[in-house]
This record gives structure tokens, C-alpha cells and sequence, in this order.
């Protein structure tokens, strides 16, 4: 026990202070992320991502006491102290019509999350997750000074970037009201920065004065999870569960500021540093209002051996409200399936039957409302993936059981109409999970 546990840990700092270094930067190379409040994070672990991301009608899984954040109503049916944390990988490709297609690689921690059963019918956790990403950089040169006059070369650039993004703490408490029926909430304290930049500069003329304009929010505040669960017991070993949990729309505090600055290029095409500032507003308060979001989910599980099910989420994305107003947003829907199955958990001479085999798919339509590049008109975002995964038991001991979760997701994002991007995906995801006996107390005889 000791052992594993010390891997844990190292396994824990080794990730945040690699996720620390890579967070100077971005964790995410969308330029979709500009929209709303950027590229939004489920909370869903990668033993569940695995299958698709099925969790809310989901609680134990092959009876490994599991930490499930999106429905804090699986707290109740927690029995062992679990600590869980993991990494997240992603393979991006871009592509769009007339433009050669980009490539980039990104990496963060994903979770740390922990439990602890407070009797035999509830638990309370805490962790701190992603809440949503932030991070593009693009230029679009139009010739011409910005005329797109085919004689004169000389291009105006539009320079688009931004980083950041925003996280979650959280506390739940999960109980059995009875033997059927689980009720949980969560209390999540969501923080962070967002920055975005629009630049517009001319840097054949040099001594020109080109304009940047910057705005960024230091967003902080709570919002609430609450859900339920009821299961039913087909038998002694096989338990159909239906899952329910919605999101409060709280409103979160957000500082702002927004600068208008000037810039030149010298002779020799260097950049110097702002001239002056046109505008410059600081500490601007202001209110996020956050929309409401519903989860329905349905399990079944033969203990031991197999778990199905399904998901579907509704995010009212067009009642988000950033200083007052809506940003674009809309409306989101999210369909999830998937499943896993294990050949023998208890084969002696089959290690390979003895792993969690995991499969699933999820077809997602984004709250990303873009504007067509014509002009005309708009274009809902819509997701599609294909998850697969792996759960390794690990050596363990009477009072302790230990589980490596493995997953990959490939998917695509967008669409080539209407001048817009496509993205090709493939996220990796890594987590291992801790069931202990901790806080006991021994009897002797």
C-alpha cells in the first residue's frame, strides 16, 4: 500500500509542476476557444471518458468505489477513501480551405480529486479540475493595405490571440437517503484569467502606428451541482440506475480591463514597444451570469463484468450573459454512449482478462455560434468522437485496491463550409485511482 501510495503522490507533483510550466502558455490551441468562455471542460474522469463520458446515471464501476464530480448524488455510494488524479494529452489538426493545415500538441494536468465516506451511507470530495481553456493564435493579411487589391502587395494583418482560462475547486457531500435513492451537491468555487487581443498592424511602413486592443477578465465566484440518482436491484449482481443532475445558473465576479494601445515598426521590421494608450480602463466590475445545464443518464451493470449506458445533456448556453451581454453563444446538446467489459476479474492465468475493456462515442452541438467568414449569416460548431479505453488493475492488498485508467478520444470539430476550420483530435488521458481503508479504527482482541 505504501508503495503505490508514494507513486500516487510523485505521480501527483510530477503532473503539477509540468502542467505549472505548460500553463504559462495555453493548454489549448482552438481558435473556437475565443468564443463564450472558451473551450469548456466536462467533469468526467478518464475512466468514464473512456466510455464515451457517460456518468451521470454511473457510481461505482466493477465495485471500485469512483469519484463521479458530475453528479454528486454518486458520492452516496461511496464506501472506500478514493483519491484519483490524472493528465490530460491532445493532438490538434486544423485545417481550412485555401490554407495549409496547422499542427500543435498540448498538455495539462486534468484532476485531483479525493473522497471520504463520513458512514456507511454517505461520503463527502473535493478536487480541483478545468473548467474551461482559453488559447488561439492567428493572422489573417489582407493585400492591398487592407483593400485586397491583387496590384499592391503590401498586406494589412489582423492579428487574433488569447490564453487563459478558468478553473474549479469543489467540495460535495453524497448521501443514501435510502438504500435506492443517492442525493448529493457540490459547491464549486470556479476562478482564473482570460485575455484576448486584436491587433492590426502595417509593418512594411515603418514609423507607422499600428493599433493593439487587449481585454482581459479576472473571473471569480461560486456556483452550484446538485442530482440524484435512484437504483434498481434486478438481482443481487445486476442494478439499473437512473441519473439526473443539473447545474445552478449562479452569477460569478469579474474584474476587466480594457487597453488601446499604439506600436511602430522600425526600419528594419523590429517591433517596439507601446507608444502610448489611447484608452485604458481598469477594475471594471462586472457580472458572468452562468445558464443552467441539465444531465439525464441510465446505467446497467452486471457487477464484475459489464456496465452500459447513456447520457444526454442540455446547456441553455444562450442565457449566458458576460458584462450584460450574450456573446454568442447558444444553446448546447450532448449525446453520450458507451460502455465496458471485463472477460474474468478473478483469472489467474490471463492477465489480459482480468482489464476493463472500454468503448463508447458522443456527438456533441457546441454552444460556438461562428459568424461565416462571408459575413452572411452564422454556423452552429458541432463535435463528434470516438472514445476507447483501458482500466489496469494494479497489486494491492486486503484494504487497499489500486486502478491505472487509460483513454483515447478521436474526433472532429467543425467544418471546412462557409470558410471555417476544421479540427481533427485525439486526446489522451491518464489517471490512476486509489481505493484505501483509511480513519479506521482496530479492534484487538
Amino acid at each position: 500500500m505504501i508503495r503505490y501510495t508514494k507513486l500516487l503522490i510523485t505521480f501527483i507533483l510530477t503532473a503539477v509542476v509540468i502542467s505549472a510550466n505548460a500553463q504559462s502558455t495555453t493548454n489549448t490551441s482552438s481558435p473556437y476557444s475565443q468564443y463564450g468562455l472558451g473551450d469548456l471542460v466536462p467533469s468526467i474522469l478518464p475512466q468514464n471518458q473512456a466510455m464515451g463520458g457517460i456518468s451521470t446515471g454511473v457510481n461505482t464501476i466493477n465495485r471500485y468505489s469512483s469519484i463521479n464530480p458530475q453528479n454528486p448524488a454518486s458520492y452516496g455510494a461511496i464506501s472506500w477513501t478514493v483519491m484519483d488524479a490524472g493528465i490530460y494529452a491532445s493532438k490538434l489538426s486544423m485545417s481550412q480551405s485555401g490554407q495549409p493545415s496547422q499542427k500543435d500538441n498540448n498538455f495539462r494536468m486534468s484532476h485531483i480529486t479525493f473522497a471520504i465516506p463520513i458512514a456507511s451511507i454517505s461520503a463527502i470530495s473535493f478536487g480541483l479540475m478545468p473548467y474551461s481553456q482559453v488559447g488561439y493564435n492567428y493572422t489573417k493579411s489582407i493585400k492591398g493595405y487592407g483593400t485586397g487589391s491583387a496590384v499592391d502587395t503590401n498586406a494589412t494583418n489582423y492579428i487574433y490571440s488569447g490564453e487563459g482560462g478558468l478553473n474549479k475547486a469543489y467540495f460535495g457531500y453524497g448521501i443514501a437517503i435510502a438504500r435506492s435513492f443517492l442525493f448529493g451537491v457540490n459547491a464549486s468555487y470556479i476562478f482564473g484569467n482570460i485575455k484576448h487581443k486584436q491587433e492590426v498592424e502595417m509593418p512594411q511602413l515603418g514609423g507607422n502606428l499600428n493599433t493593439s486592443v487587449e481585454r482581459a477578465n479576472s473571473i471569480g465566484g461560486w456556483n452550484y451541482d446538485y442530482g440524484f440518482q435512484y437504483i434498481y436491484d434486478i438481482s443481487l449482481t445486476r442494478h439499473l440506475t437512473l441519473g439526473y443532475s443539473g447545474s445552478a445558473g449562479s452569477q460569478l465576479n469579474s474584474k476587466s480591463s480594457y487597453i488601446i494601445s499604439h506600436y511602430i515598426f522600425d526600419a528594419n521590421g523590429n517591433r517596439n514597444v507601446n507608444m502610448d494608450s489611447i484608452v485604458n480602463q481598469q477594475n471594471n466590475q462586472s457580472k458572468i451570469q452562468l445558464p443552467q445545464i441539465h444531465h439525464f443518464g441510465i446505467s446497467y451493470q452486471q457487477d464484475l463484468k459489464f456496465l452500459v449506458g447513456a447520457d444526454y445533456s442540455i446547456g441553455k448556453w444562450a442565457d449566458l450573459r458576460v458584462d450584460g451581454t450574450n456573446p454568442g453563444t447558444v444553446n448546447s446538446s450532448t449525446f453520450n454512449v458507451g460502455g465496458q467489459f471485463t472477460p474474468n476479474v478473478n483469472a489467474l492465468n490471463s492477465w489480459l482478462s482480468t482489464l476493463d475493456y472500454r468503448f463508447g462515442v458522443m456527438l456533441d452541438n457546441t454552444y460556438y455560434n461562428v459568424p461565416n467568414v462571408s459575413g452572411s449569416g452564422y454556423t452552429n460548431i458541432k463535435s463528434k468522437s470516438v472514445n476507447i479505453g483501458v482500466g489496469i488493475p494494479l497489486r494491492g492488498s486486503q484494504t487497499s485496491y489500486y486502478k491505472m485508467n487509460l483513454s483515447a478520444e478521436f474526433g472532429q470539430r467543425g467544418t471546412l463550409n462557409n470558410g471555417l476550420i476544421k479540427e481533427n483530435f485525439i486526446n489522451f488521458r491518464l489517471g490512476f485511482t486509489l481505493n484505501d481503508k483509511w480513519f479506521q479504527r482496530y479492534k484487538f482482541d
